[in-house]
């Protein structure tokens, strides 16, 4: 019981690293209930894995120096890893076999209709309700298929603007596809305005681009 505890601690600090970028001990030990000592032996712990690292320390009041702590890049690679389909590998081969057999143009309409069957399938679960509602059910969704998603609302400083929200995802449940095949992001981008027909979706970040998070901008539509 013990090990498991542990185990998903680690897994906690390495997830909140992934969205946050880096954080100190004593910001963990306070975001995740979690007693500075015992962090402190699971950052160590993390630290033998490689993990995280430590880059600098910050000065937290009349107390010791801290360190801040981030993702190294192995534990930005487990995470990836550890969200994408068992069977990427696998995938990967059956669309390169594909690709090879029915030719460049057939393999194409084949990526869009599949794209477009999923998008009628978000569609149909996300429902009708406020932009607000349907996001969340969005997130929900893309989180069943192993994808670190979360979004918030845009504040706007003009109050009749229609709504906007951030939708992100910090990891890629596709990874060994997207990296193969970078069309399917961009199928990905047109899914998820097929689903919010009322919205515009524009793409603000993008993890083949090198950055930390896929993020999209939604915002419907005057």
């Amino acid at each position: 019981m013990a090990t498991t505890q542990q185990s998903s601690t680690k897994q906690e600090i390495l997830e909140y690293l992934l969205k946050h970028s880096q954080a100190t001990a004593l910001d963990l030990a306070e975001i995740l209930d979690v007693s500075p000592q015992a962090i402190r032996r699971h950052l160590k712990d993390l630290e033998m894995e490689e993990l995280i690292v430590y880059s600098n320390t910050v000065q937290a009041g009349m107390g010791r120096p801290q360190h801040v702590y981030e993702l190294s890049r192995q534990g930005r690679e487990r995470l990836h890893k550890s969200a994408s389909d068992r069977h990427g590998d696998f995938a990967v081969s059956l669309l390169d076999t594909l690709a090879e057999t029915v030719g460049q143009d057939q393999f194409k309409t084949i990526l869009q209709k599949q794209w477009e069957r999923k998008a009628q399938e978000y569609r149909d679960r996300v429902g009708n309700g406020s932009l607000a509602e349907r996001v969340a059910n969005l997130v929900e969704l893309r989180k069943a298929e192993g994808f670190m998603a979360e979004y918030h609302p845009v504040n706007s400083p003009h109050p009749r603007e229609e709504q906007r929200f951030i939708f992100m995802e910090h990891n890629c449940a596709i990874s060994n596809v997207a990296e193969s095949f970078p069309s399917v992001c961009g199928h990905e981008l047109e899914m998820f305005a097929a689903v919010l027909p009322d919205c515009t979706v524009e793409r603000t970040h993008w993890l083949i681009n090198g950055e930390h998070r896929c993020g999209y901008l939604v915002q419907a539509r005057k």
